[in-house]
C-alpha cells in the first residue's frame, strides 16, 4: 500500500487579505506533514452571488471590524501588511495569469502568486489592472508576450469559469479555503485546526 499523502487544496482570491495571510503559511504547514499544495486561484464574486451576500469589507459594521481585524491579525502573526487603498478589487486577470502559468511552469506559478499578493497587500499596487499583472509576471520570469496572447484568448477565460464552478461544487465559499482528505477549513483563523488534522487525521 502506498504511503503517498494527498495534496492540500488551497483556494484563494487575490482580493482576500486572509487568503494572503494563508498563502504565506500553507506551504510550510504542508511540508511539515509530508504534503504538497494544489493552488486554486478563484473569484469570490460568483461565489457571493450564489450565497446572496456582499464582500465583508462592504458590509456595515462588520466591514469596519474586518479592517481592524486584518491589521491586528497581520501584527499577531508578524506578517508584512498594508491595507490597500481600494479593497476588494477585481482579480480575474491575476487569476487567469496564474491558471495559465500553472499549465506551463508550476514553480513559476507559485512565485507569481506570492509576488502578486505581496504587491497588493504590502505595496498598495493595484493588481486588478492587466498591464500590472503582465509586468509582475515578466518580473518573475514568465514570457509576457505568451501570457498576453493567452489572456486574450477565450480558452483561459473559460478555464477560470470552470475552476470557479468546480470550487463551488466542492463547497468552497471563502478565501482562504482548504480541503484535505475530505475535510474543509475556511479562513486563516482555522489553520490551527488544520494543523491538528494534518498531524492526527482527526479533530
Amino acid at each position: 500500500m502506498s504511503d503517498q499523502k494527498t495534496p492540500i487544496d488551497f483556494y484563494f482570491d487575490f482580493s482576500s487579505p486572509y487568503g494572503y495571510f494563508g498563502s504565506l503559511h500553507i506551504e510550510k504547514l504542508a511540508a511539515q506533514y509530508g504534503r504538497t499544495v494544489n493552488w486554486h486561484a478563484i473569484l469570490l464574486g460568483p461565489v457571493f452571488k450564489v450565497m446572496g451576500i456582499a464582500p465583508i469589507a462592504n458590509v456595515p459594521l462588520k466591514g469596519e471590524y474586518s479592517h481592524h481585524d486584518m491589521e491586528r491579525t497581520a501584527r499577531f502573526h508578524n506578517i508584512l501588511f498594508k491595507r490597500p487603498d481600494v479593497m476588494p478589487i477585481a482579480s480575474q486577470h491575476a487569476a487567469r495569469a496564474v491558471l495559465w502559468t500553472q499549465k506551463n511552469d508550476a514553480a513559476k506559478a507559485v512565485n507569481l502568486i506570492h509576488t502578486l499578493y505581496s504587491a497588493y497587500f504590502t505595496e498598495n499596487i493595484d493588481i486588478s489592472k492587466l498591464e500590472t499583472v503582465l509586468r509582475i509576471a515578466g518580473d518573475v520570469g514568465i514570457d509576457a508576450d505568451k501570457l498576453t496572447n493567452a489572456l486574450n484568448d477565450d480558452a483561459i477565460k473559460d478555464a477560470l469559469k470552470t475552476e470557479v464552478a468546480a470550487s463551488i461544487e466542492r463547497g468552497v465559499f471563502g478565501s482562504p479555503f482548504v480541503i484535505v482528505d475530505g475535510e474543509s477549513f475556511w479562513g486563516f483563523d482555522r489553520f490551527n485546526q488544520l494543523e491538528s488534522f494534518l498531524k492526527d487525521g482527526k479533530i
